[in-house]
């Protein structure tokens, strides 16, 4: 019943069409920057900078979530969908290894506008939503944002295949395109003008998190889960080749469960954050992605497959309640760099433990890393819910009533 009634909110209704549209372009294209990148220079190097350049800017999200807070939220998302259209459906030019500058400067630009957007829609949807109904929204926007990653790299590969980069990126233009049509006919609630920020205001969302005895350990959780989610995305074709002894296109089957995991626990976040008690829904997540990152040494495939389910229904769980936390907890007038900040302090640990797995991988074997990975993962839970439990996670059974 509350899943209905988020669906049946007409600004959550639109931002989860809006994800759906714009995620399966977006997920196509994170595909084919790479692919591209090799097939123009060559180099394998060339080809994972793509990436990162895309996921740069998220270390500047304090900065861009400033941003996001200064303007008016609807024209932001309407605008940021049209540049990310604009600038996308410039990649079509890209025929020759003399312009693979270009497609950086996109990829770089693309991070930034979608940090932006992405500070600018937790801002609408906490005001829009109601707040007992925040973690089913939030998980429903997970669920859309999995699904899409089902099928859209298939499709990416497709086309790419097919018809060359330029294919994609007209893909993703248009999926930005849709996007500004949906976010153009929001009813986003006025807010009163906000007086010009003053020295050290792009600070404030991280002032609010650390200040919040239920923001802080939840973000803390969280980017300690990320820190373990990177170490074990390193170890993904160690486990495929010499733990499975498969090819490297097996990691694609393994990734279809992983997906299956997370659509699952989005569609019921919502139900398990109103029955579980405090903090035990994040932690029980964080706790069955732990267990199920050990289990990934086991030379089995149905072990295997099993694992890479229980991963992607356990790690997205500190995450929703992560961002329906801030959501709940933060004031408007900040709620953008807030929500960037948390974003920032989340998912770069996740970057920087790639690095780190990939040194570790040529060293260490898989079957003794990943279960003191896994370990790390299940001491982070017992800390969350060893923690002052404060207030709880919002939507916990104190809004039960409301939903």
């Amino acid at each position: 019943m509350a899943v209905g009634r988020v669906l049946r909110n007409r600004t959550a209704g639109l931002f989860l069409a809006a994800v759906v549209v714009s995620g399966f372009g977006s997920s196509a294209m994170r595909l084919a920057a790479g692919i591209w990148v090799k097939s123009l220079t060559g180099s394998d190097a060339l080809a994972a900078l793509a990436l990162f350049a895309v996921w740069l800017p998220v270390l500047f999200g304090p900065l861009l979530g400033a941003v996001a807070d200064r303007l008016p939220r609807k024209p932001l998302l309407v605008g940021t969908n049209v540049v990310l259209a604009a600038s996308t459906a410039v990649l079509a030019l890209v025929r020759v290894e003399g312009r693979v500058w270009l497609l950086f400067a996109v990829f770089v630009l693309y991070g930034c506008l979608s940090v932006l957007m992405d500070s600018a829609e937790s801002a609408v949807v906490a005001g829009a939503v109601p707040a007992a109904l925040l973690g089913d929204f939030n998980g429903l926007r997970m669920m859309a944002n999995e699904g899409m990653k089902l099928v859209a790299p298939l499709t990416g590969a497709g086309l790419y295949a097919r018809y060359g980069g330029g294919a994609v990126a007209l893909l993703d233009a248009v999926s930005f395109a849709l996007a500004a049509g949906l976010c153009a006919l929001l009813r986003v609630r006025r807010t009163a003008p906000r007086a010009p920020m003053g020295p050290g205001g792009w600070t404030a969302g991280l002032r609010q998190l650390w200040g919040s005895p239920v923001l802080r350990p939840l973000v803390l959780a969280a980017s300690a889960t990320m820190l373990c989610a990177g170490l074990n995305g390193a170890t993904l074709y160690a486990v495929v080749d010499d733990t499975l002894g498969h090819s490297p296109a097996y990691a694609g089957v393994l990734s279809v469960a992983q997906g299956i995991g997370s659509v699952t626990v989005g569609l019921l976040a919502g139900t398990l954050m109103r029955r579980l008690p405090g903090r035990v829904f994040p932690a029980a997540g964080i706790a069955l992605f732990g267990v199920a990152v050990g289990l990934r040494a086991v030379p089995s495939d149905a072990v295997a497959l099993t694992a890479c389910a229980l991963i992607g229904a356990g790690l997205p769980c500190v995450l929703i309640a992560a961002l329906t936390a801030v959501q709940r907890e933060t004031p408007d007038a900040v709620l953008g760099r807030t929500a960037a900040t948390a974003d920032t302090l989340i998912m770069s640990p996740n970057a920087v433990a790639l690095g780190i797995g990939a040194g570790l991988v040529a060293r260490v074997d898989v079957g003794v890393l990943l279960p003191v990975v896994g370990a790390g993962a299940v001491l982070t839970a017992s800390a969350l819910l060893a923690g002052r439990p404060g207030r709880g996670v919002p939507g916990g059974p104190e809004v039960a009533a409301d939903a």
